[in-house]
Formats: C-alpha cells, sequence, structure tokens
C-alpha cells in the first residue's frame, strides 16, 4: 500500500492513511484474507515518516463470507474495513480509496465493495502489474523493503530481516523453481517499508525478535516482532524513539 502511494504523482493528494490492527493487543499473527497483521505495533511510525494522518481501527479478522464476490455480511472482517473507511471519509472528505492490489482479486472485489457502499472510488494502480519488474522498480527507486514474514517453500527463519533487494535474486531462482510469487502475492511473504522517496524521516527497528509460527518441514512459517522504533531525519538527525504500541496507535 506504501508503494501505490506513488500514485500522487498521477494527481492525487494522499490526505490519511488507514490501518486495521488485531482487535487483541497482544496477537502479532493471525491467519486473516483481507489483512497483514505483523508488524502492526510499529505501523504508527508512517504518520510521522509521510506526514500523513494515520486513522486506525481493529478486527477480529474472520472472514465469514468466503466467495469471490462480497455482500455485506455481520461480523465479517470486511465490515471493520467499512467502518474504518467510514470515519476516514467523516474526518477528511477523501474521495477515494489507494490500495495497494496487485493479484488479489478477492481483496481487491472486497475494497472495491465497501467502497462502492461508502461513495468512495477505487484506486488500484499496481493492479495486474508483472510482479518482477515491478519488485525491482521498487527496490530501484529507493524503496527500503523489509521482509518481516515468510511462510513458503524455498523460504526460512534466515530471510527474515532481510530486504527484497539482497534477496532478489533468491526470489527470482525459487520463482522460476516453484512459482513463487516475487511481490508476495500468494502470502508467500510480508514486508515493511522501512524507507522510501515519499518519506521524510527512515524507520529504524529496534527490539527485533524472531517468532516460530509454524515449524513445517517444507514451509516454515517464521515472523518478526519489534520493541520500538526510531525516526531518523533523511538529513541525518535522528528523532526521538517511539517504542511499540499494542494498540497500533
Amino acid at each position: 500500500a506504501v508503494v501505490s502511494t506513488q500514485s500522487t504523482g498521477e494527481g492525487h493528494e494522499i490526505v490519511a492513511l488507514a490501518h486495521l490492527s488485531p482487535a487483541s493487543p497482544d496477537t502479532q499473527e493471525m491467519d486473516s484474507f483481507m489483512y497483514q497483521t505483523v508488524g502492526h505495533n510499529v505501523v504508527h511510525s508512517l504518520e510521522v515518516a509521510l506526514g500523513v494522518k494515520l486513522f486506525k481501527g481493529t478486527t477480529k479478522g474472520v472472514a465469514i463470507t468466503q466467495d469471490l464476490a462480497y455482500t455485506e455480511t455481520p461480523d465479517d472482517e470486511v465490515e471493520d474495513l467499512f467502518s474504518l473507511l467510514s470515519r476516514v471519509k467523516s474526518g477528511t472528505g477523501c474521495t477515494a480509496v489507494c490500495s495497494g492490489a496487485i493479484f488479489s482479486t478477492y481483496q481487491k472485489n472486497r475494497v472495491e465493495r465497501v467502497c462502492e457502499r461508502l461513495g468512495l472510488v477505487s484506486i488500484a494502480p499496481l493492479w495486474r502489474a508483472e510482479q518482477g519488474p515491478l519488485l525491482r522498480e521498487m527496490i530501484e527507486s529507493g524503496f527500503t523493503i523489509r521482509i518481516i514474514k515468510v511462510a513458503s517453500i524455498g523460504l526460512n527463519q534466515r530471510n527474515l530481516g532481510k530486504t527484497a533487494d539482497e534477496l532478489w535474486e533468491h526470489f527470482t531462482e525459487i520463482s522460476r523453481k516453484y512459482g513463487f510469487n516475487v511481490c508476495g502475492e500468494g502470502g508467500e511473504y510480508e514486508s515493511l517499508v522501512t524507507d522510501c522517496p515519499l518519506f521524510s524521516h527512515r524507520i529504524v527497528l529496534e527490539g527485533v525478535k524472531q517468532v516460530c509460527h509454524s515449524e513445517d518441514d517444507i514451509a516454515p512459517v517464521w515472523y518478526e516482532t519489534f520493541g520500538g522504533v526510531t525516526l531518523e531525519e533523511k538529513e541525518g538527525v535522528i528523532g526521538t524513539s517511539l517504542g511499540a504500541r499494542a494498540d497500533g496507535s
């Protein structure tokens, strides 16, 4: 989603960020069909790095309706997005929502349905982009993309904490071998952008720990947790340590 905000070059203005974190502050990882939850307690740093207000909400991450097409369903995780974007629209007067969807029709359909209900335009500037060239373009444009979760054949604990640039050759190799989605669109990995041309500050992660979620022999699942973050101005002035927030606020 951070990458997709480059659509500002097409004349769009970013007026807010929106993020859903687990309903339980102690939860770091949950198997949501819609949302990334790993790293949720450092997402607040994006508000400073991008200089844009962050609206927050919570989700239980439960997909009650799993059909490709979505209809309004009480207690489904999509309704959490509807509630959050309702607040964003009310608080900012925004007219559109920009998402980072690349290949998941399931997710794109749900974002579009929520936007329809709210009278908002859904913008997905990365939709159906060829993943290899797209990731390479991100890297060469100055995006530092840290891998904070792995869940795929060909990836393991050793890949955590590395950047997409460092893993580029490995990604392309396992893509040829296994059909790996190099942008992680199949849930192969999750990431956190710690620097990009849009940021006024770099995000420096602190208190990093590695957690094993599943010791599967073929596709072990590992993720990182963070004790806090420091924001470092691009000019080299080190900012105040923000700490990690259990509620993602």
